[in-house]
């Protein structure tokens, strides 16, 4: 689990201790794939609603319902391919996409998973001075 305390106490916040189960979870999740919990989200941590608003922050975005379909469907390809079925095909079908469409969410959600799962792999970084090129 998390501690929180050393930040909150920083910025005179009260810790939440212990986290939720969902919290440490995604905390978890967090230090799996970035190797650390950023600082912004343990410092919402002195208020789990909060916390929860500020990670679900693209959920609310101004987005219409059928990029939002094929945002859940890039989702739902990432976290658990395997459970993807027709009617998740179907959802999307009835936001105008075509069978053509659904088939490149796949391919570029399988792309980013593959390439991402390979860099974490061996531990492949990005140039440090690409990041800064042509932005």
């Amino acid at each position: 689990m998390t501690d929180t305390s050393e930040l909150v106490t920083a910025l005179d916040l009260p810790p939440v201790d212990p986290l939720p189960d969902e919290t440490a979870k995604y905390f978890a999740i967090c230090e799996d794939k970035l190797g650390l919990v950023p600082n912004v989200l343990k410092a919402y941590a002195f208020d789990i609603d909060k916390l929860n608003t500020f990670a679900a922050l693209y959920r609310v975005a101004d987005i219409d319902a059928r990029t939002m379909a094929m945002l859940d469907y890039a989702v739902a390809l990432t976290e658990a391919s395997a459970k993807v079925t027709e009617a998740d095909r179907e959802t999307l079908r009835g936001h105008g996409v075509s069978d053509r469409d659904i088939w490149d969410i796949a391919s570029v959600t399988g792309f980013f998973n593959m390439t991402n799962r390979l860099a974490s792999g061996v531990d492949m970084r990005t140039n440090t001075e690409y990041h800064g090129a042509h932005r």
